[in-house]
């Protein structure tokens, strides 16, 4: 079977990149694997990449970011996407033409823009999977609208958590679409796990408001007060990072709170602490919860929508607390940094549980799931193909009915009359 994953840009960092480049592996073993990043900024992925996975751009930045196509706004990636300023004409027409071309017997799309192109524009042949990362709730309603339409036209729509895949089974209304929980998998580490006796807790990810850094510093000054000897370390980079450190000086914290900046891979920070923690308001799922969690580390995180709840198992790997309750996550912190014994039975009782994430399950379920979208679509089951459809489903993604009927949305059902 022949696999691609269409990436949004494979050269950055995140969950989404991480995931894919760790499924592709595994994939790669029994099957051929291509990444198709539609975005390029860099010469090398920051991420590690299994060099036995191809990888491609659509569109080089490096060279073509003021490229006269790439300057028209795009009309297929839909306007309500968090990424659509980023998209253009240009990555219209190159992911127009590359799912063309593609022999792939299954395409993956790894975020809603994508995911509408291929439902839109893959030929009859492609098994067409939608992969979500983020959860249905986070998206705006216009953008639920226009997914709603467009993602009729996929096989099977994959979310990272079973709470997600409910909501869409119950809400999304696609008739003959299998929805699936997927969750991200994380590699079995190589380095030897925390020993438990660091006097350092960790938290690792994009330094945005959603991870709520600022109330993680304010309940670590709680424990610094009690244990002066503990150090909180912060690994990533964003935008947060000139405002939280002013809320360290502030709090006089600038011995015992560390900005890392960003590392990769995380594995060799991850077992240099004690506890790992987790602050946000929402998250899709924890990538960085399994991974600290694979390295021997309990986890104390809040209890937000989706991810945390199905990972950590209160009061044994881990603690949950409230969102933005920045007193019962200074408790938590707390009760591990106070109970050694409690520490070290949790962090050996979080590896073990790690392990439900590991790649060797996740990919057996990945590969049942393409091959039988691919069985079903060489079968022939039934797929929206009338012009009509199509139509509705671009008007429904926020083109004007001229946009549907003119330019480059013609252009798109002319190449979908010829896929069928």
């Amino acid at each position: 079977m022949k696999i691609s994953f269409l990436l949004h840009n494979a050269y950055g960092i995140g969950g989404t990149i991480s995931t894919t480049f760790n499924l592709a592996r595994a994939l790669a073993a029994r099957n051929e694997v291509e990444i198709v990043s539609v975005l390029r900024h860099r010469e090398h992925p920051t991420l590690s990449l299994d060099p036995g996975v191809p990888l491609r751009a659509l569109v080089d930045l490096r060279q073509e970011k003021e490229h006269p196509s790439h300057l028209i706004p795009a009309r297929v990636f839909p306007r309500a996407e968090y990424r659509y300023r980023q998209y253009s004409e240009l990555t219209d027409e190159r992911i127009g033409a590359y799912l063309a071309a593609t022999d792939a017997d299954v395409v993956i799309g790894t975020r809603p823009g994508l995911n509408v192109h291929l439902a839109l524009q893959a030929p009859r042949h492609v098994a067409r999977i939608g992969q979500e990362h983020l959860t249905l709730d986070s998206h705006p309603p216009r953008l639920r609208s226009a997914l709603r339409r467009a993602y009729r036209r996929l096989d099977t729509v994959t979310t990272v958590t079973e709470a997600d895949a409910t909501a869409y089974r119950r809400t999304m209304q696609m008739p003959g679409v299998r929805v699936e929980a997927l969750p991200n998998s994380v590699p079995e580490p190589e380095l030897p796990p925390a020993d438990g006796t660091a006097k350092v807790i960790i938290a690792a990810g994009r330094l945005v408001p959603v991870k709520r850094y600022d109330l993680l510093i304010e309940a670590f000054a709680l424990v610094a007060a009690e244990h002066p000897d503990w150090q909180l370390r912060i690994y990533g980079k964003g935008a947060e990072h000139d405002r939280l450190r002013r809320l360290i000086a502030d709090l006089g914290l600038y011995d015992s709170v560390l900005l890392m900046g960003a590392a990769t891979p995380m594995e060799a920070e991850w077992v240099k602490g004690s506890i790992a923690v987790a602050a946000s308001d929402h998250e899709a799922f924890g990538m960085t919860i399994i991974e600290a969690m694979s390295c021997g580390l309990p986890v104390v995180s809040t209890d937000c929508p989706h991810g945390p709840g199905e990972i950590i198992e209160d009061g044994v790997d881990g603690r949950l607390v409230p969102v933005g309750d920045r007193d019962a996550l200074g408790a938590a912190l707390r009760g591990l940094v106070h109970d050694d014994e409690w520490r070290l039975r949790a962090g050996r009782a979080a590896r073990k549980n790690a392990r439900r994430y590991a790649p060797d399950p996740v990919v057996i379920q990945a590969e049942r799931l393409f091959a039988e979208a691919v069985s079903a679509r060489r079968e022939g089951r039934p797929v929206l193909r009338e012009r009509s459809g199509v139509r509705r489903a671009l008007v429904g993604q926020g083109f004007a009915m001229r946009d549907v009927a003119h330019g480059v949305t013609d252009r798109v059902l002319r190449v979908l009359r010829r896929q069928g």
